[in-house]
């Protein structure tokens, strides 16, 4: 077994957000001075957090606030951050620019409700359930190849040796449930194969998590409600995700989720 942590964080709020109009993949704006602020709160939430890989959508929204929360980190400031297409918000077609109240009424005309309904020209549900599927085996079979190759070294440590354990320390022990990694000890630490942030879009996260709980049978927080685990995540919420992978088998992953669109760092 060798474990994968996973923390995704939404990007933080442009002033389409704060107006309610959709952006999807047409609409490509900045964060707003908010958006700043929330992305750096997010920065300093997991600024003692030692990240192996980012990964972003490649939008604007979500580049920048990849970058803000890097930017405050103690360990990894200079890490590369690799943009994915496959990232991106859910494509909303003729709806993209339009006040979000257009897409309801749109739904309602169409006898449909959102957000199940599609737009012309925009992408189905299972169409963007599809690019998060690509993309986490894409995760996971970039950690069994990274351990195969730490495996693979002359004289390479087990990966219980030579990790100080500071490095791998938690924000998020007061807040989640008892499924959080944790040292011997009893503290927040641990030793990760592979520790992985990944920065997207909110309607594009709810789908990916809908994917990780109906066909891979994520384990979730005991105190989660049915209406927590459908909403949008708030801009710059962070979950968390444990994933196992027995043998290196990348196929089967076994998922915990710890914290699920945690927002006290706003």
């Amino acid at each position: 077994i060798f474990l994968l942590f996973f923390t995704l964080s939404f990007s933080g709020e442009t002033r389409y957000n704060k107006d309610k109009i959709l952006q999807g993949q047409g609409v490509d704006e900045p964060l707003s001075a908010t958006g700043f602020r929330q992305a750096d709160a997010a920065g300093l939430f997991l600024s003692n957090v030692k990240f192996t890989h980012v990964f972003s959508s490649d939008l604007l929204r979500a580049k920048q606030t990849a970058a803000a929360i890097l930017g405050k980190n103690r360990f990894c400031k200079d890490l590369e951050i690799k943009y994915d297409a496959r990232l991106r918000e859910r494509k909303y077609g003729v709806a993209e620019g339009r006040p979000l109240a257009d897409l309801k009424a749109m739904a309602k005309d169409a006898g449909e409700q959102c957000p199940s309904f599609t737009p012309p020209g925009g992408e189905t549900l299972d169409e963007v359930r599809e690019r998060a599927r690509d993309f986490f085996e894409f995760l996971c079979q970039l950690a069994v190849e990274l351990e195969q190759k730490e495996h693979g070294k002359p004289g390479a440590p087990g990966r219980s040796s030579g990790t100080s354990g500071e490095l791998f320390v938690f924000p998020w022990t007061n807040h989640c449930s008892e499924a959080e990694p944790s040292s011997e000890g009893g503290g927040s630490s641990t030793v990760l194969d592979a520790n992985i942030l990944v920065v997207s879009h909110g309607a594009y996260m709810r789908n990916w998590i809908g994917y990780f709980v109906s066909d891979l049978n994520c384990t979730l927080p005991a105190n989660l409600t049915k209406s927590q685990l459908s909403s949008v995540s708030p801009n710059t919420g962070v979950s968390n995700f444990i994933i196992k992978l027995e043998n290196g088998n990348s196929l089967k992953p076994q998922i915990t989720c710890v914290c699920l669109n945690q927002d006290s760092h706003l």
